[in-house]
């Protein structure tokens, strides 16, 4: 049986519901015992006091009976026809029994039809009660005079003058009239806790509905992710709430992994196309030495060019490693900063022989007074050769290449331009994707891995920064940006 609800109800909709009927009912529970309790002390409170002074007047009403009842028989009371009368009228008047007794408690005279006849003493322990504390309020049988339970209720008949009693007048009324109003009041609470539970459970059911559709097809959706179907996206619900942020986030997850499969899938063929070539050639001209196709004499010529292709094959074995690294960098951490100038400096020192046997004029746009600016200098000057290697080897022979950078408005703008080809506006986008060679540069740059503008835009953008890229009429511009340091950067 437990296995059976735990199969039924483990989801959040059934412990939703279960949740909410449970504190539902719980509520009308305690509202309802204390209701009853409340309505039961004040109505029984109200009966008794209603009784109590009922017995009152009728002690008042007997006094004069029993201001000498030590010596007045109960025979001689009974036969006293004016005050049977009036005592059977105020009976029928408040709904109830009197018993007039001796201070002893032995029943004098008696309204009740029942008892008529019948030799009648109240319990010693109310009487004394009365006799000590001046009343007497019980919800008792009476030691079995009665079936059921009634209300009976004692006071003491006083002398006028002399205060003394000479007597005790019980009241005695049945719980009818309660045991009605509680079975009133019981039916039209459970008819009403039965609304609010119905209520309750429809209000539980299309909340619960509503917040586990949602969830369903978010499960069902990663499913499907886990599948390699990436296609699938959660739809607007219009309750502009967290399941709707949820929703929202979900599908920007969603087309998160979808570039990344994509990407991941465009580097896979891509890394398998760059490998393939320099391998092929290597083992062709391998087997073509071995098997004696290669004449002698050709041989060093052949295997030069399996030593130019395995170094090739190194770098982008090595840039490729780089490119893992740079994107678990965090450069802009721990507030370091460098001189960008110096930087700069260092890297055109590095491609002087580059630039002078391409025959190019270098026109520098560099401060004598240092940048300070925010990163990994390793980094950034990976940024700066990369991209001056780059325009100096696709510059047309006999031009001028420019490197500068300058303050604009908190940052340091860095620039490097060449004069080459121009390079076609739908080209441009793609320059910077991994293994990405335009068709142009392909014949010239028999060595390029097609990595290098990948790692500048990839160390940029881990430094929260972009790359732009211009071409026109021959003149391609690259620049970017860096935040500059202030001494009071690392403070904040």
């Amino acid at each position: 049986m437990r296995r059976w609800i735990r199969d039924h109800f483990r989801g959040i909709y059934w412990r939703q519901m279960l949740v909410t009927i449970g504190m539902v009912a719980l509520t009308l529970v305690l509202l309802g015992a204390s209701f009853f309790s409340l309505s039961f002390q004040y109505t029984r409170n109200q009966k008794m006091d209603a009784i109590e002074a009922q017995a009152k007047v009728m002690g008042q009403l007997s006094i004069s009976y029993l201001e000498s009842g030590r010596y007045m028989s109960m025979e001689a009371l009974r036969s006293d026809p004016d005050f049977q009368q009036l005592a059977s009228f105020a009976a029928v008047v408040s709904d109830a029994q009197f018993m007039i007794c001796d201070t002893e408690g032995h029943v004098l005279l008696t309204t009740d039809s029942a008892l008529s006849g019948q030799v009648v003493t109240m319990p010693e322990k109310m009487t004394r009660e009365i006799m000590e504390k001046g009343s007497s309020h019980k919800n008792t049988k009476l030691e079995g005079l009665y079936g059921e339970r009634r209300f009976v209720v004692g006071v003491p008949a006083l002398n006028h003058t002399t205060q003394e009693t000479v007597g005790v007048v019980y009241a005695v009324a049945e719980m009818t009239s309660l045991d009605v109003m509680w079975r009133g009041l019981a039916g039209l609470f459970i008819m009403t806790s039965f609304v609010v539970l119905m209520i309750a459970f429809m209000a539980s059911s299309i909340s619960s509905m509503r917040q586990v559709k949602p969830i369903r097809e978010m499960a069902q959706a990663t499913r499907r992710y886990a599948e390699g179907d990436f296609d699938v996206r959660m739809r607007d619900y219009g309750n502009n709430d967290e399941m709707d942020e949820l929703a929202a986030s979900f599908n920007k997850m969603a087309e998160a992994l979808q570039e990344q499969e994509r990407q991941r899938q465009e580097f896979i063929a891509n890394i398998s196309h760059e490998l393939k070539t320099p391998m092929t050639t290597i083992a062709g001209y391998t087997d073509g030495i071995l098997d004696g196709t290669i004449a002698p004499e050709d041989q060093r010529q052949y295997l030069e060019i399996i030593s130019q292709e395995s170094r090739r094959l190194s770098r982008m074995v090595r840039r490729m490693l780089d490119v893992s690294r740079l994107q678990n960098t965090d450069p802009l951490r721990g507030g370091s900063h460098f001189d960008l100038c110096e930087s700069m400096r260092r890297v055109l020192i590095s491609l002087e022989k580059k630039i002078t046997d391409r025959n190019l004029d270098v026109e520098v746009d560099i401060p004598d007074e240092p940048i300070l600016v925010l990163g990994d200098n390793d980094m950034i000057t990976q940024v700066v050769y990369n991209l001056l290697e780059n325009a100096a080897k696709f510059a047309t022979p006999g031009t001028d290449l420019y490197l500068g950078v300058a303050r604009q408005e908190g940052k340091a703008h860095v620039t490097v331009r060449n004069q080459g080809e121009t390079i076609e506006a739908e080209e441009l986008p793609r320059l910077f994707e991994r293994f990405h060679k335009s068709d142009k540069s392909r014949s010239r740059d028999k060595d390029g891995v097609g990595l290098g503008l990948y790692i500048v835009r990839t160390i940029l953008e881990q430094h929260r920064q972009a790359i732009h890229v211009t071409s026109e009429k021959g003149v391609t511009t690259f620049s970017f940006d860096l935040t500059t340091f202030r001494y009071d950067t690392i403070t904040k």
